[in-house]
């Protein structure tokens, strides 16, 4: 997580990793990818009409214990690498972080 480098001041970005089409929902793991050290969120909605990445943004705010709408998505709409941000994280947004990428999906 990197806190207001990828926004304004008191926000922090989140990148993630999709894998689509999975056999079953999973957040967890950690991939290097474009924004930096990713969490995982593999989903059973297929890359087809946003409806993987709406599946992604569910999943990622019930792993996180945040509500939905304050995860906003910044980047790749249409890309398997996202960058969502929240705005005014909670304390321990890191701790909930490190614990699910140190997870297998």
């Amino acid at each position: 997580m990197n806190r207001s480098s990828d926004g304004p001041a008191g926000t922090a970005a989140i990148a993630v990793r999709v894998r689509p089409g999975a056999s079953r929902t999973a957040v967890g793991g950690a991939y290097q990818g474009p924004y930096g050290t990713a969490i995982v969120v593999a989903v059973t909605a297929p890359a087809v009409d946003g409806r993987a990445t709406d599946a992604v943004h569910r999943a990622l705010a019930a792993a996180l214990r945040l509500r939905r709408a304050d995860l906003i998505l910044r980047r790749g709409a249409v890309s398997r690498d996202k960058l969502f941000v929240v705005a005014d994280p909670p304390a321990d947004l890191d701790a909930r972080l490190r614990a699910l990428r140190d997870t297998s999906p």
